[in-house]
């Protein structure tokens, strides 16, 4: 049996609704075998961040070197970089390879308002990460830094990601998911054609981990040859199933990304 083959450059979450852990179960949901290739241990829990423990850079290249050197790679994603060391040590590793199938989620801030990327690391991924891209997925925070003006609305983010996209070079899934009304993403491509990727919100549930779970998703549908707008689309679809299915115990909720029945 021949399985795609994805791999996660990401934080390790001990709750296992977001990062690495998040990106694994998205992977096998979405049948492709998932590496990672962790950046920092993060303590933390949906709405709290306790700590982050970086890994020194050399062994963060190290695990993408050995992913690259051993398996067949289709696709990957970043989130969690966290520092300006790691980020370079990323980026000094894709561009040996030069992916085909890059798609970065610029973790810049946590759900919980902590900050997950150092300032100095912000302008390495942009010099050196985004122009990897296939496609980036900003939120509407972190599309408000990249573009370093305010966006809100779908007018907005339609004309945010096309100055992202004629900048960068790649395409731009702008996430909507802080507006009011339908979870609505807009996805505009280098060659300036947009599309809207609306789902009905789930209201009073916890999004933890969501943005890590639909870049892995779409990361996941480009390993298995998906086109790009096909993978969105499906990304949004298994987002939006995790969410209205989500794992709930006393206190706390998680994303659904088993399809556990009777959540």
């Amino acid at each position: 049996m021949t399985i795609p083959v994805a791999l996660s450059i990401a934080g390790s979450d001990c709750s296992a609704g977001a990062g690495a852990q998040a990106d694994l179960k998205t992977f096998s949901a979405l049948g492709v075998y998932g590496l990672t290739a962790v950046t920092c241990v993060v303590a933390e829990v949906p709405g709290r961040v306790g700590s982050i423990a970086t890994l020194p850079p050399e062994v963060v290249a190290e695990q993408i070197r050995m992913c690259f050197e051993t398996f067949p790679v289709a696709a990957l994603k970043t989130g969690m970089l966290h520092s300006q060391g790691i980020v370079e040590a990323v980026a000094w590793e894709l561009e040996k390879v030069r992916p085909e199938a890059l798609v970065v989620d610029p973790v810049m801030v946590a759900t919980s308002g902590t900050p997950l990327l150092e300032p100095a690391a912000a302008e390495s991924v942009r010099e050196r990460i985004l122009p990897l891209a296939r496609l980036v997925t900003p939120n509407l925070a972190e599309t408000t830094a990249l573009l370093g003006r305010p966006v809100a609305g779908l007018k907005e983010m339609t004309e945010a990601g096309r100055v992202l996209s004629g900048q960068y070079g790649c395409a731009f899934l702008i996430k909507g998911g802080h507006l009011k009304g339908e979870a609505a993403d807009v996805l505009v491509t280098p060659n300036g054609e947009s599309e809207v990727f609306a789902a009905e919100r789930v209201a009073g549930v916890s999004t933890h981990g969501t943005g890590c779970t639909l870049s892995a998703a779409i990361a996941a549908g480009l390993a298995r040859g998906l086109e790009l707008r096909v993978a969105v689309a499906e990304a949004k679809a298994f987002v939006t199933r995790a969410i209205a299915g989500s794992c709930r115990w006393d206190g706390v909720e998680a994303l659904n990304h088993g399809g556990f029945v009777g959540a």
